[in-house]
């Protein structure tokens, strides 16, 4: 039971002679503080994030906050529903300090939302979504270490209680301005309390009043959506008239759902679907094979002129290695100056896109095969990642490779032991094998040129009497960003809030010289293919299309003998990471059997523009389909959008019409749709079903 003094202090021993009009202030002054807390914390995410504003004119700015408005109204009406019911009892009316306590408690938390959201937006270009509840749910040592070293924690939590304390000095003083006269230590009395058909009537005015609020519009169908504050050019702007809270709301309603409601529902029917993506995937180099029960499993043949010389591959996937940052797409400031005298003698992609922007995702689409699909952005941690795929592992695991996968941090993490020792790989070097590092962070664990060093010394001593392939995974580019006290490289400077990460990523790029320095003076080196690619992209001062292109351009660079010789030092061919695994199948050579839901890149048709399937982590209900230099964005929320992007130093995009917008939506549909279908009913892989 609580204390008597701490009822006393909420005012719950203290009824009073309540009226209608008196609650109904109450309740408005309490709504309007709500409203006002949140309109001051959008404007503290606008002053944190001002460098995106850009030239975006001050009414469009105003426009993103008038948006806001009616996000935050329907905030309000959720928290003010105790307040709101409380007008059908003067018994409930009386407990004002109930109110306080709830209006304080339930406050508090939504500004705790928006301040942790400061930090969330600017590192993912979101409002509060399911990332939040992917991290809560990983190991809660690294999760809270990761946030410790790398947010202001202490300035957050101060912040919050201060707030905290403020917002409950302020219901108590809404509370007894509203008491009217009233004698706060007289006892209730009824007969002078407004009658029952009164607050009855007044009830059903307000409710009326409250549930249009909580749509947040007038129109017929479905209330406001995520669609709705997407009325201006800036996507930046746009996504401040979002609120945080109600964004996290939606994604824990899609996250623990038992209907699984991100997973997109079919649109088309199915042999429509099956026959388009047939059409988008299959070559004159592919064999249909098992076509009744699986979607694209084939026999690829590559043309013998067009594959390598080589019989080892290494992947290296470098963590955040976003294309506007580096030298060698156009980015300024020689953030990768390893990887652009690399690129000199390699084969860059310079339109390639990451399918996700998340490091787990990027880690199954590159080595799997298998796109980032709508309510699957997590596969590894789920019931269908343990299916049997088309990745790398089966395949060359068939051909009696050789397979190592080193590691920075602990393969716990996003079960990534457990995934890829089912799909075939079998010697993994995380954080705790390697001895004297040159140093170790306490969140996620040794340097990149730790990594690369074990990589080269695993490489050089226990490879070579058989083909392998190696994995190879950097993580010193994410926040934290915890690097070595002595770094190799000159600190980034210039670039505001992007410093830190532009020096994280520059330190990267110099491990990753250190690497092939090492790699070239042993004799595997010229039967290789090397492959580097980034897991995702990350967001600069630009904010380009509701998808953000600046988070998931990345570069793809394949270096191997003779590769230029036949391919040319730059392909223009838009791609993927569910293409690198067909892409380095067709350079290897020989006829292979799987079911990527990619291609191989360098055997398409003459004219082929290249197309891919992409969408940001978390929980939105939006994707995108590249082709060429074009971009069509689709969102459950919003009609779809066709631009014309351009990247590298100027990068952007305009939204434009094109009467093959049609088309491309149905080929973006019928991906999404046979992919989830495949993935289902497990037969996505290269036999059928999983095999004991």
């Amino acid at each position: 039971m609580a204390h008597p003094n701490a009822l006393k202090q909420w005012g719950v021993r203290a009824p009073f002679t309540p009226t209608v009009s008196r609650h109904l202030a109450y309740t408005a002054l309490s709504a309007l503080t709500i409203m006002l807390m949140l309109s001051l914390v959008r404007l503290a995410l606008l002053l944190y994030n001002s460098d995106m504003v850009g030239d975006t004119p001050t009414a469009t700015v105003a426009e993103g906050f008038l948006n806001g408005l009616r996000f935050d109204l329907r905030v309000v009406v959720y928290l003010s529903v105790p307040l709101l019911l409380a007008t059908l009892s003067t018994w409930a009316m009386a407990r004002r300090g109930l109110f306080r306590l709830w209006l304080t408690l339930t406050s508090s938390v939504v500004l705790l939302l928006g301040l942790m959201e400061l930090d969330f937006y600017r590192e993912f270009h979101q409002r509060l979504n399911g990332l939040v509840f992917q991290y809560v749910k990983e190991d809660p040592k690294t999760v809270l270490s990761m946030l410790w070293y790398g947010f202001p924690v202490v300035r957050y939590l101060l912040a919050w209680l201060f707030g905290t304390w403020l917002l409950s000095l302020v219901f108590k003083g809404i509370d007894r301005i509203t008491r009217g006269g009233s004698n706060p230590d007289a006892t209730l009395d009824a007969s002078r309390a407004t009658p029952w058909y009164n607050r009855l009537a007044v009830f059903m005015v307000i409710l009326l009043v409250a549930v249009v609020a909580a749509r947040g519009t007038l129109r017929q169908g479905p209330p406001m959506r995520w669609g709705d504050a997407f009325t201006t050019d800036s996507n930046f702007v746009n996504q401040l008239g979002l609120n945080g809270t109600l964004t996290l709301i939606d994604a824990a309603k899609s996250r623990f759902g038992e209907d699984r409601a991100n997973i997109w529902k079919a649109t088309l029917d199915p042999q429509v679907a099956l026959e388009s993506v047939r059409k988008q995937l299959l070559t004159e180099h592919d064999t249909l094979v098992d076509a009744d029960q699986a979607a694209i499993r084939r026999d690829f043949v590559p043309p013998a002129d067009k594959t390598l010389p080589i019989k080892n591959v290494v992947v290296i996937l470098m963590e955040s290695f976003a294309g506007h940052s580096v030298g060698a797409l156009g980015g300024p400031n020689d953030i990768t100056p390893n990887f652009d005298q690399l690129a000199k003698e390699g084969l860059l992609f310079d339109r390639f896109f990451s399918n996700g922007t998340h490091t787990h995702q990027g880690m199954f689409a590159t080595m799997a095969c298998f796109p980032n699909l709508p309510g699957f952005e997590y596969l590894m941690q789920t019931p269908e990642g343990g299916h049997k795929l088309s990745g790398l592992p089966a395949l060359l695991s068939a051909r009696d490779y050789d397979d190592v996968y080193v590691y920075n941090g602990d393969f716990a993490w996003d079960n990534q032991s457990g995934f890829f020792g089912n799909q075939g790989m079998t010697t993994f070097i995380g954080r705790n094998d390697f001895v004297n590092p040159v140093f170790s962070d306490p969140t996620w664990g040794v340097s990149d040129q730790d990594m690369f060093d074990r990589g080269a010394q695993e490489l050089a001593n226990n490879y070579g009497k058989k083909p392998f392939y190696a994995l190879l995974q950097t993580l010193s580019n994410h926040t934290p960003y915890a690097l070595p006290k002595d770094l190799p490289v000159a600190p980034v400077t210039g670039q505001g809030r992007l410093d830190e990460h532009l020096t994280a990523m520059r330190y990267s790029d110099w491990a990753l010289g250190q690497f092939f320095e090492k790699a070239r003076k042993e004799p595997y080196f010229k039967e290789t293919l090397f492959v580097i690619v980034g897991d995702h992209g990350f967001g600069n001062h630009q904010q380009v299309t509701e998808l953000d292109l600046g988070r998931f351009n990345i570069p793809l660079l394949l270096i191997a003998p003779g590769i230029q010789d036949k391919f040319g030092a730059v392909s223009h061919t838009v791609g993927t990471q569910v293409d690198v695994v067909p892409t380095i199948m067709g350079r290897l050579g020989g006829p292979t059997r799987h079911q990527c839901w990619g291609r191989d890149l360098l055997s398409l048709p003459a004219g082929d523009p290249g197309v891919g399937m992409i969408k940001p982590s978390g929980s939105e209900q939006i994707v995108g389909l590249v082709t060429g230099d074009r971009v069509l964005i689709e969102s459950k929320d919003m009609s779809p959008r066709l631009y014309r992007y351009q990247l590298g130093r100027e990068f952007k995009a305009e939204l434009i019409e094109s009467p093959d917008q049609p088309q491309l939506l149905k080929t973006l549909e019928a991906f999404i749709q046979t992919a989830t279908k495949s993935l289902l009913d497990n037969t996505a892989g290269v036999v059928h079903g999983t095999p004991q």
